[in-house]
């Protein structure tokens, strides 16, 4: 039983949703998206997860348009997928959502709250609210028809969602380790971002919860999937 991961940049990998994905027994398959000769079929896997990295889902990249057909590929054959930031606007895209800037960029330790749907919801009920999270993002995306609204943060108003029973997007980070916090902030990619900031967001604040959380919320996603 395998779990596809696409990547979009190296530094943006699973973090700790392979953590949980290897607590499971699944078996993690990486798939670089811009160097793959042919994205994965996702029929093929037990779910798909896709990846954050600093591009736009609107760019005129070669492999956006393949991805997009692989989440309509995976909406329609009822296969479960997981979106984080970029991938979760990629999602929100290929299910008929718009992506656009957002009014401001989110960079950094902030809080989210979740909605009434949340409560109920397989992943996210029981949790504290407000839930301080990571966040690295400056574009926000409009709801998919049909889609469930999970949580809102007061910069951003779509922080995630859930699409039927399988599909998620989130757009903040709580699969991102210190060590990969301080690695993004190292990036030249993101120094733009960077500059923008008073000071770069500390790696290690919020840590011990973002651990538990990811934990929490990632466990409770691989169960499902032994379910399906």
């Amino acid at each position: 039983m395998s779990i596809a991961v696409i990547t979009h940049t190296p530094f943006e990998h699973a973090g700790r949703i392979a953590d949980a994905v290897r607590r499971a027994g699944f078996e993690l398959q990486y798939v670089d998206a811009a160097a793959a000769s042919a994205l994965p079929d996702p029929l093929r896997h037990e779910a798909i997860v896709l990846m954050g990295g600093p591009m736009s889902a609107n760019d005129r990249l070669p492999w956006i348009e393949p991805e997009l057909a692989l989440i309509r590929r995976a909406a329609e054959g009822r296969r479960p997928v997981l979106g984080v930031c970029l991938g979760a606007q990629l999602v929100a895209k290929a299910l008929g959502g718009r992506v656009y800037p957002n009014a401001s960029k989110e960079i950094g330790w902030f809080p989210i709250h979740w909605t009434e749907t949340a409560a109920t919801d397989p992943l996210f009920h029981e949790l504290p609210d407000p839930l301080t999270t990571f966040h690295w993002h400056g574009e926000t995306f409009d709801l998919p028809p049909g889609a469930e609204w999970l949580a809102y943060s007061d910069l951003c108003r779509n922080q995630a969602f859930r699409y039927g029973s399988n599909i998620y997007g989130l757009q903040f980070h709580i699969e991102v380790t210190p060590d990969m916090i301080a690695d993004w902030c190292g990036q030249q990619v993101n120094c733009a971002d960077l500059r923008q900031l008073t000071s770069p967001p500390d790696p290690n604040a919020w840590a011990l919860q973002q651990e538990q959380l990811a934990a929490i919320v990632f466990d409770r996603w691989t169960a499902s999937l032994s379910r399906e």
